[in-house]
């Protein structure tokens, strides 16, 4: 079976998404998972799906104690990225060539806490339920940040913003060859997996809120956005090229303000 991780995710993406990322991961929700950790560690987190590790760079300063990394990812040329030093005091890391989709609980053994970051929303259902009955089997705090949720307002608006939406959530829900992808569906799947398990689990908004500042990233988006969204609805392409050309100017001078919905899930055994 083909996976989510199959996808090739570029690294210059990663680097580029990072800052935003960091920013819109809640604070709130980690606060309320070190209630549930050990106050002077050691920790073992597993953070699937790692990328270049900027979930580790961003969460192991926020953490208590000791903490060891594992790190999984299924392409070996973004592995190499993520071993590389995390800020935060006492804290190790190892990197693991894994498909996630096939975890299974003895290989999240002893993990005091499990990450993924801009993940559910690319699994199929199919897909996730492993990933949950590992985490489950796991026994402790789970943390998923970074998923869409399918909302999306850019200032001043432009009357085709809603189209481009619509046609860009249904490409994220598109069927592909391994199946429907959950897309902006994938945290209320996820919340209720979690909870027929009788987990709690609590969801916090974290959107993008992409300024002047954030005008590459905007910009990168923005054409990521567009494309999708005439791929799914090709009979938007003439408005859309007058649309693209118009938004990007105004992204590129730090003209347009956007907010690209997201969502973090603590789910606390």
């Amino acid at each position: 079976m083909t996976t989510a991780e199959a996808i090739r995710v570029s690294p210059d993406w990663l680097d580029l998404r990072e800052r935003a990322d960091a920013a819109a991961r809640s604070r709130v929700l980690v606060a309320q998972l070190r209630r549930r950790l050990p106050a002077d560690g050691p920790l073992l987190v597993h953070d699937l799906a790692c990328g270049t590790g900027s979930m580790a760079r961003w969460l192991a300063q926020l953490l208590p104690g000791p903490q060891h990394w594992v790190l999984h990812d299924r392409d070996p040329d973004l592995l190499p990225l993520a071993e590389v030093e995390i800020p935060g005091g006492a804290v190790t890391v190892e990197t693991r060539l894994s498909d996630i989709t096939r975890l299974d609980a003895e290989v999240l053994a002893g993990a005091t806490l499990v990450t993924a970051s801009a993940l559910l929303d690319l699994l199929i259902p199919e897909e996730l339920t492993p990933v949950v009955d590992a985490c489950t089997g796991a026994g402790c705090p789970v943390l998923f940040a970074l998923s869409v949720t399918g909302r999306v307002q850019l200032l001043p608006p432009d009357p085709l913003d809603a189209r481009i939406a619509a046609a860009f959530n249904a490409h994220q829900r598109r069927l592909t060859p391994r199946g429907r992808v959950l897309g902006p569906g994938a945290v209320e799947a996820a919340a209720a997996a979690f909870r027929a398990v009788g987990a709690e689990v609590v969801v916090s908004p974290s959107p993008w809120q992409l300024g002047g500042a954030e005008s590459d990233l905007a910009v990168e988006w923005l054409t990521g956005w567009i494309d999708a969204a005439c791929e799914q609805e090709p009979a938007l392409v003439p408005e859309a090229d007058l649309y693209r050309r118009r938004r990007l100017s105004e992204a590129a001078a730090g003209a347009l303000a956007v907010t690209v919905g997201h969502a973090d899930l603590l789910v606390l055994p």
